[in-house]
């Protein structure tokens, strides 16, 4: 049997021929069959599973440069156990593993930690996630997931932790060129887009020096056709309106007939307003609208139906289109100068450029007017069809652009000692940086009033209108809620880490003894200049170039740089039946650039991230014992060790205090003991039985942490304040399982898993000593000061502050994950098929069970993914599907309406990979065919109903033609 997956990662002393000879090579051959091409990738994972002792997944590269899925969070997605997040564009983002959510997963490449500063187009990245997106798959050639820890790995992934590992020059010794050239075409973005890779290898013929470069490039193209609604909501009638005999011009308090359940976005308004539209539709111009008006004009509906009646707050149509390009380098240099000593360095770098001319036509019905006429309702009081008058639409269009780096490198050295080389010392350093900076300008303007038609089939909501909303002379204005916004942001993350580590035997039997020491910091800022690019634009300055004392009202009066007698002259039909800006010209025309560049920093970037950052400083000691034993003549592996942590953390952000802004920073430190131990026991020649226990840890979420402390009062008794002292979740895990190996690539697993995880937050109220806020005291304002002595002074006087605190309860994941992977050579010469399947139940416990209850989302119950494959020595075909429950994506509560809850749709995805070799020609070129999403599924949440939709994205199908081949 060769080493564990684990012993793998640090290659063994080898003699000059071992030396040559692949990693790939030296994994336990189960069969003597040969394969290749993806049959050959899942049989080095059957092998590396096998031989594994905890509870770990891998998926290799058959080949340098030949990964066998285009995206690697993708490749993840085939392991039982892992959810996939997908971006609106369809692109695999992160992975969760388990239950929890992704920034439970820690995320490292070549055994150093990764932290990326990409947010993606669904802006989700605010925590821990890592963004995978910006890794070329063409240069890493084996991803592994352990879902069971060891005391060596480094901590902060409670749910698991996945290693994705580089190719180096001595993983094909020799001198190698592998290229490959791809087209690849979205039928909604309708652009042909290249990519294409080149990775050379070298090592010299005394297999002691090496070196790998590879470059990857990719100019892509994305075309999102969409619905949003930013929520539900429901009318606010007035008392009048209501007819329940309160004062006419007051609203319904909650409770009574015509407002149960809140909301109350949508106001109709008290008189039939003088406009065309509602003159058009045969209402009198200043006829009260009462609750006589609302019954005589919507019949069969109570007024207590129309007052819960749900419509969505911006019901838009929303189309993306733009590119997203990216760059990459990779450099691996080994240096083996006798068979004790390795010494290698790993350099990656990462570019990406992406821009998103996003629009979308909104129908206004947050704080709108539109005036219902024979409203009909289903049982949910969601709104089926309705004639509307006094309706409103306005045009957004954001023209953003993003970019974004990365760069990590590891250096590293292996020393072994003894005669028998039974002594080892593996010191690795690791250094990266991302950044990334997105301009984010908004232009919104706003149509005249009409009265639609308007219908819910059950999937997306449509209108039919008499306005042609694709012509710029429609009458376009400013005025009624038109604005522009300049709403940058900058995030700025690092990694630096050192581990020093002994081990005292081979690579089967050992005790390790190590130490590491770990920073990670990141930094988010938010820029506005949005108000001085209205001033501008809309709201007009003075000659000099001062504003107007009072500030005139966002119209597009005669001072404006775009007054609404010349707004026509910036829009332009639009591909998607609605007009868009001319945004080139308009900033130009607008000073944006200047304003752009010289935007304030302010509370937070409009993608829901918080200004502010995070430094962590951990040092870590452990001990792991590895060995081998019998029981009842068959062998048992076993692996146990001890870890201890220590986080110093310094949690900043800005804060205004008394009118005055300044950055505050507070602090934190914890510590913790994680042990763990793996049981793997043969149990026959091709069974293996599995048991795992063990602690593990993720540290608290930065956006909790974040000071943004303000107090809500004049006497300084509440505030608002985010929470250093978070203590860390922490997980209790047991695994149990096994796999009967079939032979090849074949086995069939199972593993049950529980974990009880303490550390989940929930908003309460802590009582503190003012002292402890971090904020000064003659930055209060006189009459704070005043009520703070009034209660003994600075170091006696307690603040209530609002924050979020750890929860006294437990939540519990129990699940169970089967796999079966199957060669089918006595059905058909190459044929096989792999499938796996995970169940999850989620349950809270404890004295605050009641809170935590509505804390964990997005968590898919149910998950399954199978693909068939066939191929030979010249073909192969390959097609996969995956498909995920829908999960519950936020808390209760959604828009001010008590059980309103948003809820993702179940969705499955297929796709095609094929290819064929060209074997008579040099190089042996294979040509490739893939097609992404072959049954062009959309992603589709909705809120609280399943026909009333919350969004609905549609990436299209994506085909890619390609070749590529290696000398």
């Amino acid at each position: 049997m060769a080493a564990s997956a684990t012993a793998q990662e640090q290659p063994a002393p080898q003699t000059q021929d071992q030396a040559q000879a692949a990693p790939a090579e030296q994994v336990t051959e189960l069969d003597s069959v040969v394969v290749r091409g993806f049959r050959r990738s899942l049989q080095y994972s059957t092998e590396a599973k096998r031989d594994a002792t905890g509870f770990t997944d891998s998926i290799f590269a058959e080949d340098i440069g030949k990964f066998p899925d285009m995206n690697i969070a993708e490749s993840l997605a085939r392991i039982p156990g892992i959810q996939l997040a997908r971006d609106v564009n369809g692109e695999g983002l992160n992975v969760a593993i388990r239950g929890l959510p992704s920034s439970f997963t820690k995320t490292l490449i070549n055994g150093g930690q990764v932290a990326t500063a990409s947010i993606g187009l669904d802006a989700t990245n605010q925590n821990r996630q890592v963004d995978l997106n910006i890794f070329p798959t063409e240069f890493f050639n084996k991803l592994t997931v352990y879902k069971s820890p060891q005391a060596s790995l480094p901590e902060g992934g409670a749910a698991g932790v996945v290693n994705m590992q580089n190719s180096r020059p001595f993983d094909n010794p020799g001198t190698h060129l592998t290229y490959s050239l791809q087209g690849s075409y979205n039928d909604n973005a309708r652009e042909v887009n290249p990519t294409g890779s080149l990775i050379g290898s070298w090592t010299n013929d005394e297999g002691t020096l090496g070196a790998l470069v590879g470059l990857s490039s990719v100019r892509g193209s994305i075309g999102v056709v969409g619905y949003e609604t930013i929520g539900w909501t429901n009318p606010n009638l007035t008392n009048a309106q209501c007819g329940n005999g309160g004062p006419a011009g007051g609203f319904p308090a909650m409770g009574t007939p015509c407002n149960m359940t809140g909301g109350n976005g949508w106001r109709i308004p008290d008189n039939v307003p003088n406009n065309p539209s509602t003159i058009g539709a045969g209402l009198t111009p200043g006829t009260p609208i009462d609750a006589a008006w609302l019954l005589a004009n919507n019949p069969g509906l109570t007024t207590a139906q129309i007052g819960e009646a749900l419509m969505p707050r911006l019901g838009r149509p929303v189309h993306m289109s733009g590119d997203r390009n990216r760059d990459a380098f990779l450099g691996s240099f080994e240096w083996r100068p006798n068979d004790s000593v390795n010494f290698y360095l790993d350099t990656l770098y990462t570019k990406a450029h992406r821009s998103n001319d996003r629009i979308d036509m909104n129908l206004i019905g947050r704080n709108g007017g539109m005036i219902p006429i024979n409203m009909q309702l289903d049982a949910n009081n969601v709104v089926t069809s309705a004639t509307f008058t006094n309706a409103q639409f306005f045009l957004e269009h954001r023209p953003y652009f993003e970019d974004v780096q990365y760069w990590h490198v590891s250096p590293g050295a292996t020393f072994w000692f003894g005669d028998d080389a039974d002594i080892k010392l593996d010191l690795r350093a690791n250094t990266s940086r991302s950044w990334m900076f997105r301009e984010s300008p908004t232009i919104l303007v706003n149509s005249p009033f009409t009265t639609l038609e308007y219908t819910n089939n059950g999937n997306i909501p449509s209108w039919n209108t008499s306005l042609d909303l694709n012509d710029p002379n429609l009458g376009w204005t400013w005025a009624g809620g038109g604005r522009v916004n300049i709403q940058n942001e900058k995030r700025v993350t690092t990694t630096n880490s050192f581990l020093a580590d002994l081990q005292f035997g081979d690579d089967r039997s050992n005790v390790k003894f190590g130490v590491a020491w770990d920073e990670n910091q990141r930094r988010i800022q938010g820029f506005d200049n949005s108000g001085a690019w209205e001033d501008v634009v809309c709201r007009g300055l003075n000659p000099d170039g001062s504003v107007p004392d009072p500030r005139p009202g966002c119209v597009g009066g005669p001072l404006a740089a775009v007054p609404n007698s010349a707004l026509a002259g910036y829009l332009r039909p639009g591909p998607h039946g609605f007009i868009v800006v001319d945004s080139d010209r308009f900033k130009r025309d607008t000073d944006y650039a200047r304003l752009r560049d010289n935007a304030p920093e302010s509370g937070g970037p409009n993608t829901g991230g918080a200004t502010g950052g995070f430094q962590e400083e951990t040092i870590a000691a452990y001990v792991e014992v590895n060995g081998e034993s019998e029981i009842w003549n068959r062998n048992l592996r076993f692996n146990a060790g001890m870890r201890w942590v220590d986080t110093d953390q310094n949690i900043s952000g800005p804060v205004t205090i008394g009118g005055v802004r300044q950055w505050q920073t507070l602090s934190g430190n914890y510590s913790e003991w994680l042990p763990s131990f793996n049981l793997a026991w043969d149990v026959a020649d091709s069974v293996v039985l599995r048991l795992s226990g063990s602690r593990t840890m993720t540290r608290p979420n930065p956006s909790s942490m974040l000071p943004a402390t303000t107090f809500t009062d004049q006497s300084a008794q509440v505030a608002n304040q985010g929470n250093p002292d978070l203590t860390p979740y922490i997980s209790t895990n047991f695994d149990l399982g096994g796999e009967w190996y079939t032979g090849d690539e074949g086995f069939v697993g199972l593993t049950f898993f529980n974990k009880r995880v303490e550390g989940y937050t929930f908003q309460g109220v802590t009582t503190r000593p003012f002292l402890s806020l971090g904020i000064p005291f003659e930055d209060l304002t006189d009459t704070q000061q005043t009520a703070i002595n009034n209660r003994g002074g600075p170091n006696v006087a307690t603040v209530n502050v609002n924050q979020q605190v750890n929860a006294d309860a437990e939540l519990e994941v129990r699940g169970w994950e089967a796999i079966w992977v199957q060669p089918l050579d006595f059905l058909f010469n190459g044929l096989g098929f792999m499938a796996n399947y995970t169940d999850i139940a989620i349950k809270t416990l404890g004295k605050d069970r009641s809170a935590l209850a509505g804390n964990v989302y997005g968590v898919s119950p149910k998950m399954w993914n199978a693909t068939t494959y066939w191929e030979n020595d010249y073909a192969s075909v390959r097609l996969s599907y995956n498909w995920a429950q829908g999960a519950v994506g936020t808390g209760p509560n959604q828009q001010g309406i008590p059980f309103a809850q948003i809820y993702g749709d179940d969705r499955g995805q297929l796709d095609l990979s094929a290819s064929y070799t060209l074997r008579a020609v040099a190089g042996t070129p294979q040509l490739t065919f893939n097609v992404i999403n072959i049954t062009n599924e959309e992603r589709r949440s909705y809120f609280a109903f399943p026909n009333a939709v919350n969004d609905m994205y549609d990436p299209g199908i994506t085909y890619m033609i390609g070749i590529r081949g290696s000398f």
